[in-house]
């Protein structure tokens, strides 16, 4: 069973690589036949250019480690957070009724107007980008295992205290188990919302980081230097999704 699914993953990434040869071949047979204007789509070879350029000048080691930086701690502190502030919001009524209110107007407001204001209070400095990224996971975390602990399975939960389970054998075979899964796949969204928090927030003010870059490219309309550090900004986010699945498939083998 395993190898047969793992054959099959194995087909679609090489299905995948084609797909994604094909339309880079073909993006730059149109820039050069003319029909696609380089100034605003550089083919894919200016946009390798760029992005030799940046790794042969070195600077771009310090942007990466501090965008990088801030995406995870800002991940970690979100999660934790975010999965803290659910658990006491299920266990104490008035806790719920004072952050569920709060998660909810954040949900609905974009976390990234408050870009500016974080600048604000916490400087141009990493503590600003960390504190947005963490906004961001950390409102998609507290409703993510709020509702997986809602949904929990109230007859399971009887049947449980009936057979003379205390509340820790609760927790570890019936709550744990429901809430991991949905806590693990809201990791893998969480992952792009503290890349996204990160990234605008060194993109409206900051001294470092590809957001930092990433503006810089836009006020000289660089296209190549654009694109280049979209397509690195991507390889981050797919590393850490990679890494999110893994260990997504590590914690829930017993599924």
């Amino acid at each position: 069973m395993s190898a047969t699914l793992g054959n099959r993953q194995a087909q679609d990434a090489l299905i995948q690589a084609a797909l994604l040869a094909l339309a880079l071949i073909a993006w730059e047979a149109l820039s050069s036949a003319g029909l696609i204007d380089p100034f605003y789509l550089p083919p894919p070879t200016r946009v390798w250019a760029a992005l030799v350029q940046l790794f042969a000048a070195g600077d771009i080691w310090t942007h990466m480690e501090a965008t990088f930086g801030e995406a995870v701690l800002g991940l970690a502190i979100g999660t934790a957070s975010g999965c803290a502030l659910a658990i006491v919001a299920v266990a104490a009524r008035p806790a719920f009724l004072v952050l569920q209110p709060i998660m909810a107007a954040l949900n609905a407001v974009p976390r990234i107007v408050l870009a500016p204001l974080l600048v604000i209070w916490f400087g141009i400095g990493m503590a600003s980008k960390v504190a947005l990224a963490v906004l961001l996971v950390a409102v998609l975390m507290f409703f993510a295992v709020f509702t997986a602990i809602a949904q929990v399975d109230r007859h399971l939960v009887e049947r449980v205290r009936t057979l003379g389970g205390d509340r820790w054998l609760l927790v570890q075979e019936v709550y744990l188990p429901s809430v991991a899964a949905l806590m693990l796949s809201s990791l893998r969204v969480a992952v792009g919302f503290a890349f996204t928090g990160a990234i605008v927030g060194e993109f409206v003010a900051s001294s470092r980081g590809l957001g930092y870059l990433l503006s810089f490219a836009q006020s000289s309309f660089n296209a190549a230097l654009t694109l280049a550090l979209v397509g690195l900004i991507v390889a981050f986010v797919l590393l850490l999704l990679g890494a999110a699945g893994w260990l997504e498939r590590r914690l829930l083998r017993w599924r």
